[in-house]
């Protein structure tokens, strides 16, 4: 078996979402580490918080792939006493390194967006408005569904705790756009497309309020559930890309959403 280095699957997640298709505000990349490192054992998750560092250490990662960027903004100081300086200072003492895929992954053919589609099984899957890369993507449903059925085919699909369902009238739903994580800015677009129905999270009240007036469903499933599925499928696509080395791939499957109902 060849040895791995932090280089090698950052070459790897690089293939499947090239940085370029990333949005200028965003930071992906390697966030902590040495490109030349060995590694021998991956935790892939969506989110790099305190627990997903404790399971890393744990299980002796030497690696983080995550989707969400630990440091999205720049920093001015790394105080240990505050968390993203805590987090930073605990990655570097047990030699952990991050990398982060995000708006890049979230356009990248087989990213994000293809995975929530397949999930939600919708057919014939284009970019949104068939340009050339879109974070949005559209599907057809196999069969028509009213908006409270197919916010239920969601919640089920997606093993969401609950969702919420903006229904703009009696008609039903054949023509699906949707992003996950905070997509809401392509429900118009959605909508001028042909879409009955948008799937997303995150959804402010002026949205739904847009949304209703446009004439197109809205199923808010969550930032985290219309983003998690994700991880397997990242895991999945390493596990493949990267079989010829000596590496172990390990999926974070304990992530909860941050959102309780009450």
């Amino acid at each position: 078996m060849k040895k791995c280095t932090v280089q090698t699957v950052v070459d790897a997640v690089n293939r499947l979402a090239p940085k370029n298709l990333a949005e200028e505000w965003d930071n992906p990349g390697l966030l902590v580490g040495l490109p030349n490192a060995e590694v021998k054992k991956i935790l892939v998750c969506l989110d790099v918080m305190d627990d997903s560092i404790e399971r890393a250490t744990a299980i002796d990662a030497q690696m983080i792939v995550s989707h969400h960027p630990m440091i999205f903004r720049a920093i001015k100081n790394v105080r240990l006493d505050l968390p993203t300086g805590k987090k930073i200072s605990r990655l570097i003492k047990n030699d952990i390194a991050v990398f982060a895929a995000h708006t890049n992954l979230d356009t990248a053919t087989g990213g994000v967006n293809d995975v929530l589609a397949e999930k939600l099984g919708l057919l014939d899957v284009k970019m949104l408005g068939n340009e050339e890369q879109s974070m949005g993507r559209m599907g057809n449903l196999e069969t028509e569904m009213t908006a409270e059925e197919f916010a239920r085919h969601v919640k089920k699909s997606l093993k969401a705790e609950n969702v919420r369902l903006v229904d703009a009238g009696d008609f039903k739903i054949k023509k699906v756009g949707l992003c996950g994580g905070a997509g809401a800015e392509f429900i118009q677009r959605a909508k001028f497309y042909g879409a009955q129905a948008f799937v997303t999270g995150d959804v402010k009240y002026h949205e739904a309020q847009g949304a209703i007036e446009s004439g197109i469903h809205v199923i808010d499933a969550g930032h985290f559930a219309t983003e998690y599925p994700i991880v397997n499928a990242l895991a999945e696509y390493l596990r493949s890309e990267l079989q010829y080395y000596d590496l172990e791939i390990i999926e974070n499957t304990d992530a909860k959403d941050f959102f309780k109902t009450i």
